[in-house]
């Protein structure tokens, strides 16, 4: 076996065997091949696509390069969910309280941002004192009494998957369905949980572009999660708009809380109740619609708020937020209506302003982003506010604000 050979059978579209994917991966971990022999096989994989059979081969090669967590410490039947990222995405923070109240189990471990998208850990390292890297005995424990815990993901989790990207986001092979499901379904399957939801998103804000790209690699990541045992569900949602109405770490958080407490019902309240519907459902706690009016109610009796505040308390963190040192108000020039956003131009936005990274360890401005006081199908006068820039990092919003407007798609009224 070698990988000349590989890379030439991928290259002609024959399919390779589970061994050979084995060599291939176990090889690329360990350095036994060099950068330019697994690039040249990744971009034929980008050309050529694998089978399905290939793909989970693929996968749970990546999920046996390191550890594979032991859940079965936590009390209940517990219950994983993955995003695809989005701009304003901060579903988890909702999901796992108001799922944990209906009687699931949500372990959950997330990554940071890279780019125009957030990641959950940015977000919960906004919040005072939060601790995302805790023993794994402590998280376990943290689950069984509050119902969840969202910490940041082991190094020893899918070594395979963090090299091998690391390798695509560098040669271009970054777009391809099966390397993408195999590279979130690895991670998945390593967690172990139960069940699986995973929220395909699609749009401008997504790395999905189109709806039937985004149909395919749900599809794909459900089925590879089945067949490696787990009851798994892939639900397409929409990303042509931000989730809510604040994109940036603390403020995202904010607006989490807002709803938590039954504050704000918008897109981002009715997305997440939708998935959280799912996950119960998965879970066996009953229909689709008894499963939604179950996590309504979390919402109202103010239960889930309590959850969330106590699990953020058990991370030694507390609900208090920085605030931006600048600000500045965007504001229409004329009467107009808002027909579009540009979700990935806002999530470029609230980089400039300091919310993201472009390099991995690049530091952020917690309190950096944007909010939008107003959305698509609203109708604005003259000079009213049409969203707020926030920094700590700029105090030129010039560039901004101009990229900000420009993100707006609107008609004169």
């Amino acid at each position: 076996m070698n990988i000349i050979d590989i890379i030439n059978k991928t290259k002609n579209k024959k399919e390779l065997s589970e061994n050979e994917i084995r060599w291939i991966v176990g090889n690329y971990t360990a350095g036994n091949l060099p950068d330019y022999q697994m690039s040249a096989w990744l971009m034929a994989v980008c050309l050529n696509g694998l089978t399905e059979r290939e793909t989970l081969s693929l996968t749970l090669a990546m999920r046996d390069s390191g550890d594979i967590l032991d859940l079965s410490g936590i009390n209940g039947v517990t219950v994983d969910k993955h995003s695809t990222g989005g701009v304003g995405d901060k579903t988890s923070l909702i999901i796992a309280p108001v799922a944990s109240v209906c009687g699931v189990y949500v372990p959950k471990m997330s990554g940071r941002g890279l780019g125009h998208t957030g990641g959950t850990i940015d977000k919960l390292e906004s919040i005072s004192g939060y601790r995302t890297e805790i023993p794994f005995s402590e998280f376990v424990d943290i689950v069984n009494r509050t119902g969840f815990s969202i910490i940041s993901q082991s190094g020893k989790l899918c070594p395979a998957d963090k090299k091998i990207y690391s390798l695509r986001n560098a040669s271009g092979t970054v777009e391809s369905i099966p390397l993408i499901c195999a590279s979130i379904m690895s991670k998945k399957l390593a967690l172990n949980a139960d069940c699986i939801l995973l929220d395909v998103k699609y749009g401008s804000g997504a790395f999905m572009k189109t709806y039937e790209d985004a149909v395919k690699l749900a599809g794909m990541m459900q089925r590879i999660g089945e067949k490696a045992g787990k009851k798994c569900r892939a639900i397409v949602t929409n990303m042509n708009t931000p989730l809510g109405s604040s994109i940036g770490n603390a403020l995202e958080v904010k607006e989490a809380v807002e709803i938590l407490q039954g504050k704000c019902r918008n897109n981002l309240y009715e997305l997440s109740m939708t998935l959280t519907a799912e996950m119960l459902n998965l879970a066996g706690k009953g229909t689709v619609e008894e499963c939604r009016e179950m996590a309504e109610n979390a919402i109202t009796s103010g239960k889930a708020y309590e959850v969330f505040r106590e699990t953020v308390s058990l991370h030694g963190g507390h609900l208090e937020f920085p605030e931006a040192q600048y600000k500045y108000e965007v504001r229409a020039v004329h009467d107009m209506k808002i027909t579009g956003i540009d979700s990935q131009e806002i999530g470029m936005v609230s980089l400039i302003l300091g919310a993201g990274r472009i390099f991995k360890d690049e530091p952020i401005d917690y309190t950096a982003g944007i909010v939008m006081n107003c959305t698509v199908g609203d109708c604005v006068s003259v000079d009213d506010t049409i969203m707020t820039l926030y920094s700590s990092k700029i105090s030129d919003f010039s560039e901004a604000s101009y990229r900000a407007v420009k993100a707006l798609k609107f008609c004169k009224i």
